[in-house]
């Protein structure tokens, strides 16, 4: 006769061990765990084909083709269109205008947004002097690129306030067109961007310098360090992540510079403010001849690609 043992009252007996999955349920369960990521990375996936490879693939090929849009049956014509760019004077004209311009502005933003960085830095200023010289610095950047424009052109014109300035000190004759004459165009407009952009340099630099630590100072100012060697050993290694990144951010801004050009000079006089930007502008729309100008698109794309490259080797290599 047999006999059941029965677990003593009050103790709960041992559940049954659940059964193990079988492979395929574990297959599909990693599969899951693996795409869940790029289920939710999917709508903007989709947002990027549609807002920029689409529009990036149609303009190469229209690059490859003869007169499109204007032609009903635009042909295959190869890279004729690249050579009819790459042997226009004009762009090479605009090649080095956009060169000048863009060195000129970023090293000037830099120089100019780490000194009002420092200054707003400095223990030396009252935190009220500091408040209100920050609100002055960074008015500039507050202003749309139309409002710049027309504001500068009123300035810059030959009976505007800076030919009255500079006529009253003895400086110049007080009527010199600073947008219409060839010697002065370039040197003008790459001002104007030099004022209207280094609050983005200002106001980050400053940011870095607030996070040094003062404890570095303390530690030169002990070895001997004057305020010199303070700036060139301490400021400045500290703050090198922070100016390479945005030196290349600001080099890419400002080689697709546009708005502002156009508003000014419109790339003239004579070519002598001639950009990349307003060079494929025209050639759209005032030539009306787009195989071409999407070309100097593509070729435009090729160049900002090889900036994004060394901003994005540089990030990776700061993580």
């Amino acid at each position: 006769m047999s006999h059941t043992t029965r677990p003593p009252e009050g103790v709960q007996a041992p559940e049954a061990a659940a059964p193990a999955p079988s492979p395929r349920a574990r297959t599909l369960g990693r599969l899951k765990q693996r795409l869940t990521p790029y289920g939710f990375l999917s709508p903007t996936g989709v947002l990027l084909i549609i807002l920029m490879v689409t529009p990036i693939v149609m303009v190469v090929g229209y690059s490859l083709m003869d007169r499109v849009i204007t032609n009903k049956n635009p042909a295959f014509i190869g890279f004729e269109n690249y050579v009819e760019v790459l042997t226009d004077p004009v762009f090479f004209t605009a090649v080095r205008n956009t060169l000048v311009f863009t060195i000129s502005s970023v090293v000037a933003h830099f120089v100019v947004g780490l000194g009002f960085a420092l200054l707003l830095n400095s223990p030396l200023l009252a935190h009220r002097t500091k408040a209100f010289f920050r609100v002055l610095y960074i008015l500039p950047w507050l202003f749309t690129v139309a409002i710049i424009a027309v504001l500068w052109r009123l300035l810059l014109n030959p009976n505007g306030v800076v030919n009255y300035l500079l006529g009253a000190s003895g400086l110049t004759d007080g009527r010199t067109e600073w947008l219409s004459s060839p010697s002065t165009a370039l040197a003008a407009v790459t001002f104007i961007n030099i004022w209207s952009g280094y609050p983005f340099f200002m106001v980050s630099l400053l940011a870095g310098l607030q996070g040094i630590p003062r404890d570095l100072y303390e530690a030169a100012r002990v070895d001997g360090a004057g305020a010199w060697n303070q700036f060139r050993n301490v400021t400045l290694p500290q703050l090198r992540p922070i100016i390479v990144s945005m030196a290349l951010l600001d080099f890419i801004w400002t080689t697709q510079q546009f708005a502002l050009i156009w508003m000014t000079t419109g790339g003239g006089p004579i070519n002598a403010t001639e950009m990349l930007s307003t060079f494929t502008y025209k050639l759209a729309f005032t030539e009306y001849d787009f195989s071409v100008a999407s070309a100097s698109a593509v070729i435009v794309l090729l160049l900002s690609m090889v900036l994004a490259f060394f901003y994005v080797r540089h990030q990776k290599a700061r993580d």
